[in-house]
């Protein structure tokens, strides 16, 4: 006798290769995702809320105890003391539940700052959407314009990378740069687009608040500064002590040094800015770090208009006459001669700034300083 089986009960093998597949995606789909997703704080870890970020790019060693970096006096006079992991990272996060500052590491450069940025502004364990964020950090400063050791305030962020590059060998001899903003036709052309991540403009008066209530504040001046600032004969600005000033800032990956370089970042800064402000300090972090806050402002995490930048003078720009470019920069990488008195002037003046903010939280929390809105703190009473 022949059994014959019902199509009813046959599997077809096909079939039964994409049953497989399909309890494999269901199983392990979900648990992928668990694995690639910031997990949202549980019940009994409420939200942290921030009130100031403090935004430092780099520490030499250990976060207290050595040669102090950029973050390491925050961390210790701003007591920080709470440890925040933070792996998807740079450097972990120090907050003070009292005063509800936050302090951060971004890594250097602005593919760090830029992706720090953006992962703290995402991470659901902050409340940041009233936050002011401030960038405390070194940076190249311009003798033409200051000493080192001094403090600048800026709102213009003009990105030195993002453009067309020929190398000075090859570049039309008309020219006097081999590099030229994208979508023209030769260096410096003024009919150049309008920037689209070659240059920010952080709220400006924000920053002129900033600069009004700092810019007498009383910054330390080592004599070891005037060893180097005496080299700068033909620069006044570099022998004066330590002061607060604003000015224009250049962000490249690219650790410049030179006076044709100083006078290149000049032209580029006022290129960009339309002539409203020359070049004062370089490092490269901050288009990164403002383009990642515009992102997350278009979703409500942030206000980008709370945003400072405050970089102080650790080493100059440029050299000082009767020195090559290349001697003087090799002597720098020994050690920047204003870096302790710049990261002490970036402390001070910041913090003159945060203090401000937070004496007046209920004012400041709702209103940006120097926006025409700001209530009057009587009227609030």
């Amino acid at each position: 006798m022949t059994l014959t089986l019902q199509p009813k009960f046959l599997v077809p093998t096909v079939l039964l290769q994409n049953f497989r597949r399909l309890a494999l995606c269901l199983f392990f789909v979900p648990v992928l995702a668990g694995c690639t997703q910031s997990a949202p704080p549980a019940a009994s870890e409420p939200v942290l809320p921030v009130k100031v970020v403090v935004v430092t790019m780099f520490e030499i060693g250990a976060d207290e105890g050595d040669t102090a970096g950029e973050f390491q006096l925050w961390k210790a006079r701003r007591n920080l003391t709470q440890r925040v992991p933070f792996p998807q990272s740079h450097h972990d996060l120090y907050y003070n539940p009292e005063t509800q500052v936050l302090g951060m590491v971004t890594g250097i450069g602005t593919a760090k700052s830029a992706t720090a940025t953006m992962a703290l502004g995402l991470d659901p364990r902050f409340d940041l959407t009233q936050a002011y964020w401030m960038v405390a950090g070194i940076a190249g400063i311009d003798p033409e314009d200051a000493s080192i050791g001094s403090v600048a305030w800026s709102s213009y962020l003009v990105d030195g990378d993002l453009g067309h590059e020929i190398d000075a060998r090859e570049m039309p001899e008309d020219w006097d740069t081999g590099f030229f903003a994208r979508h023209t036709s030769f260096p410096y052309d003024p009919a150049r687009p309008q920037p689209t991540g070659e240059m920010f403009q952080a709220n400006p008066a924000l920053r002129d608040w900033a600069f009004e209530l700092t810019k007498d504040a009383e910054l330390v001046n080592p004599p070891a500064l005037a060893e180097t600032n005496v080299l700068y004969t033909e620069h006044p600005n570099a022998q004066r002590p330590p002061f607060v000033l604003t000015g224009g800032h250049i962000a490249a990956m690219t650790f410049w040094h030179g006076k044709l370089m100083n006078d290149w970042a000049n032209r580029w800064v006022l290129y960009w800015s339309d002539g409203a402000t020359d070049f004062v300090t370089s490092a490269m972090e901050e288009t990164g770090t403002y383009q990642a806050l515009t992102y997350l402002d278009n979703i409500g995490r942030v206000d980008v208009d709370r945003f400072m930048v405050l970089r102080g003078g650790s080493n100059y720009t440029m050299q000082p006459p009767g020195i090559g470019a290349a001697e003087n920069l090799l002597k720098e990488n020994d050690g920047y001669a204003g870096l302790a008195a710049s990261l002490e002037n970036i402390y001070i003046v910041g913090s003159i700034v945060i203090d401000e903010l937070l004496s007046d939280w209920d004012r400041y929390s709702v209103s940006i300083p120097g926006s025409q809105n700001v209530p009057d703190a009587d009227a609030q009473q």
